[in-house]
């Protein structure tokens, strides 16, 4: 691969909306120090705005209870409770560390459900519609205006408030896609009614699904909508990866899971493993079995984009592969992948929220091993992974890309080029979709410079940097890291500034370098 800079070439302002916002799990663990603790470090280093997360009203945030909760008494059914002060506390905490909430309206407390509907996940939550809109519309409204007297209106109509999470999928909602179409008008209507400056928006569906349809039923019922939010994974195990026009995919798919023979002997073999064991058994690593687009989020949001109608579009969860436990999420491919889709689709998303910062994380439990294959930038003892590094080398970049022409990330040695405040920033990666044993590439950057550089330093993610799960693998594996190890670990695996060998002859800075699958370098050219 060769990459030629010349002189006075056109650039254009960096949209950097992988800064926007994060994910998170639900909302109790926004309680927890050591959750904060690494919210603030993601707000600080990676310079990320805002986060999200599940479960606002669920039913462990004590929003609204009855005595009969507590005693099922006779009678102690008319006793009833409704609190946000949970809510606050974790608002408090979130916006202590620097950040502001991104708003999930979800999920339906128990009392006012239409059924028992849970989510399948360990901590539960209802996904019912309300048994009554009125209900939910007074309920919404006595939220939003708890807000407002808690934080003030100015404060919370910067919080975008969205109705719901992937209603189009069984796990997270039990209705219909009618049914959700309701909620959200019920529901934004109520928001309006209280403070019509609040922004409301939807339907946050898997696959970037649903968007058409979402639109035309807003405007032939005049429903006020202010941003489109979606999700895309690459590797989906339930909702599938749509690239077409249509993207309306209908009804809440059912998990692929293995028929009822198939079952029976499920776990053979498995007799001393895991309970991690087991979810890696049940659930295997469709990235790494499965041929899969690298450029399906990209497609994906372009066409969304059209149908968003010139509203601002919000990609709320977003990763290379949605399936928990899978070995490769530890790895240095969700970094490249994060690379190559974020500046793929840093001109047709507004903001955009990578699913999520940490493995503090519990919608399979929270599990012991420090690397279990978590959606996390960060491990739950707070250990940077790979990908927590690229985000950081994103952070990092200047503001004016340099237009390299279509295809540039699309080569077999990606590459990106950056520049402002006296840097020229360049930025190779070698992005796949599977870990693959190949040999290393040789990628050579040649740039038009009047005099030579003051100095140039290189950052880079490859097999030695920035990949502290092969040292943990390398101490075996440790269940239980403790303190001290955690620093060493940190301490041996961070991505440093390395001072780098070049050769500046006739004009020309001429920089080398050799990338293994899913490497990435950032090359910084102090002018």
């Amino acid at each position: 691969m060769e990459l030629y800079l010349k002189k006075e070439m056109k650039t254009k302002r960096l949209n950097k909306h992988w800064q926007y916002c994060v994910g998170s799990g639900h909302a109790t663990l926004a309680l927890r120090a050591d959750y904060l603790e690494q919210l603030k470090q993601v707000h600080e280093e990676l310079g990320i705005e805002r986060v999200r997360f599940h479960g606002i009203f669920n039913d462990d945030m004590q929003v609204f209870m009855k005595y009969s909760d507590l005693m099922p008494l006779p009678g102690a059914e008319q006793l009833t409770q409704l609190s946000f002060r949970k809510i606050g506390m974790v608002y408090d905490n979130i916006l202590a560390c620097g950040m502001k909430p991104y708003v999930e309206l979800s999920f339906m407390p128990k009392h006012l459900a239409s059924s028992d509907a849970k989510c399948g996940f360990y901590y539960g939550g209802c996904i019912a519609p309300p048994r009554d809109d009125a209900e939910w519309a007074d309920f919404i409204k006595k939220f939003v205006s708890y807000l407002i007297d808690r934080y003030g209106a100015e404060e919370v109509e910067c919080w975008p408030f969205e109705v719901w999470n992937e209603p189009d999928v069984f796990v997270f909602w039990a209705g219909t896609k009618e049914q959700y179409f309701h909620l959200y008008e019920v529901t934004a209507r109520a928001v309006k009614e209280v403070d019509d400056k609040i922004r409301v928006g939807g339907p946050a569906a898997s696959g970037s699904k649903w968007i058409g349809s979402f639109m035309a039923f807003c405007k032939e019922r005049q429903i006020p909508v202010d941003f489109i939010s979606s999700h895309q994974y690459a590797g989906d195990p339930i909702g599938g990866v749509e690239a077409s026009e249509d993207l309306e995919a209908e009804g809440n798919p059912q998990a692929e899971l293995p028929d009822a023979k198939a079952m029976e002997h499920l776990f053979d073999g498995l007799e001393n493993g895991s309970v991690l064991d087991g979810v890696r058994r049940l659930m295997p690593d469709k990235s790494e079995l499965m041929d899969i687009a690298g450029d399906g989020f990209r497609q994906n949001a372009a066409i969304v984009k059209k149908q968003a109608e010139g509203l601002p579009l919000y990609y709320s969860e977003w990763n290379e592969n949605a399936i928990f436990s899978a070995y490769t999420n530890d790895t240095r491919k969700v970094a490249a992948y994060i690379v190559k889709a974020a500046l793929d689709t840093e001109k047709i998303i507004d903001g955009s929220s990578i699913w999520c910062f940490s493995d503090i994380f519990e919608e399979f439990s929270e599990f012991p091993q420090e690397f279990h294959g978590g959606f996390g930038l960060m491990t739950h003892s707070g250990v940077p992974k790979s990908q927590y590094y690229a985000l950081k080398m994103l952070a990092e970049l200047e503001d004016g890309r340099l237009e390299l022409g279509e295809g540039a990330t699309d080569e077999e040695i990606g590459a990106a080029a950056f520049t402002g405040n006296g840097k020229l920033q360049i930025l190779l990666f070698r992005q796949k979709m599977k870990n693959l044993d190949m040999p290393k590439e040789k990628a050579k950057v040649r740039v038009e410079l009047d005099q030579e550089p003051q100095s140039v330093f290189q950052e880079r993610i490859d097999e030695e940097h920035g990949n502290p799960l092969k040292v943990w693998e390398e101490w075996g594996s440790p269940e239980d890291l403790k303190p001290g190890d955690k620093k060493t670990l940190i301490s041996r695996t961070k991505v440093e500034k390395e001072a780098v060998v070049y050769r500046y002859e006739e004009g020309r800075l001429v920089l080398e370098a050799e990338l293994g699958v899913n490497d990435i370098y950032l090359f910084t050219v102090c002018l």
